[in-house]
């Protein structure tokens, strides 16, 4: 069975209210994504710090494992090419001369080393204050999952309904490279992620076929702009 936990104006959605909050009067959840590596010795305090923002009910935080530290010395069992090529496109969109870990990226317009925790804060604040949100919605549907948008303002445009599969909390003894011997302990690690649609500023709603859901522990649902913006962004837990 399924366990609902809605974090965008789910209510609002239901009840046929406004679609769009004004920015800074937003309970959507601040979506913090943050790419790393097993194998970079900085990035253990930066996952640390990600999975305290897990606790938070405001915050979606997500570990995008990349792959170009897998040649220095050990592979990371959670690395992706796609994971790189989000970074890599995030490089361009945030006018950045290179990528690093760890970098956090705070609702897809701000980048911060991800071990700098006031700084991190201090972003997910001013991304707070600037947010608007448009309501998104998931919930059970048998075996698979019924994902719902409302529409939008015309001055939106268009987004992209991306869904992302994520682990919530794995251990991984390190056996080689710069954390050779060491302990991680590791949240919310991104397994997968796709688009679903395109959406144009109209109310839109699909539904996630259960093989998909199947394939991972958690879900989640985030509508971002071309440009990196987050408009909305739902989980579902599945037990």
């Amino acid at each position: 069975m399924h366990r609902l936990r809605s974090l965008i104006l789910v209510s609002t959605l239901l009840a046929g209210a406004p679609a769009v909050a004004a920015a800074g009067d937003v309970s959507r959840p601040i979506v913090v994504e943050l790419f790393t590596s097993q194998g970079c010795s900085s990035c253990p305090p930066a996952d640390a710090l990600l999975g305290e923002l897990a606790r938070r009910r405001d915050v979606l935080p997500l570990a995008f494992h990349v792959d170009y530290w897998d040649r220095l010395g050990w592979k990371d069992p959670y690395s992706s090419a796609a994971a790189t090529q989000r970074q890599r496109a995030y490089a361009r969109l945030l006018d950045s001369a290179t990528v690093y870990t760890p970098q956090m990226v705070v609702d897809g317009r701000t980048d911060v080393v991800g071990s700098y925790r006031d700084r991190v804060v201090q972003a997910i604040e001013r991304a707070r204050a600037a947010a608007v949100a448009v309501p998104v919605e998931c919930t059970a549907q048998g075996d698979g999952v019924r994902v719902r948008v409302a529409g939008g303002p015309p001055e939106l445009g268009r987004a992209t309904l991306w869904l992302i599969g994520f682990d919530q909390h794995r251990v991984t003894q390190i056996g080689a490279g710069e954390n050779g011997g060491r302990t991680l302990a590791e949240w919310h690690i991104v397994r997968g992620f796709e688009p679903l649609a395109e959406w144009q500023g109209t109310p839109y709603e699909t539904t996630v076929p259960a093989a998909t859901v199947a394939r991972y522990e958690r879900l989640a649902v985030v509508l971002q702009e071309p440009g990196g913006r987050i408009l909305g962004a739902a989980t579902l837990e599945k037990q």
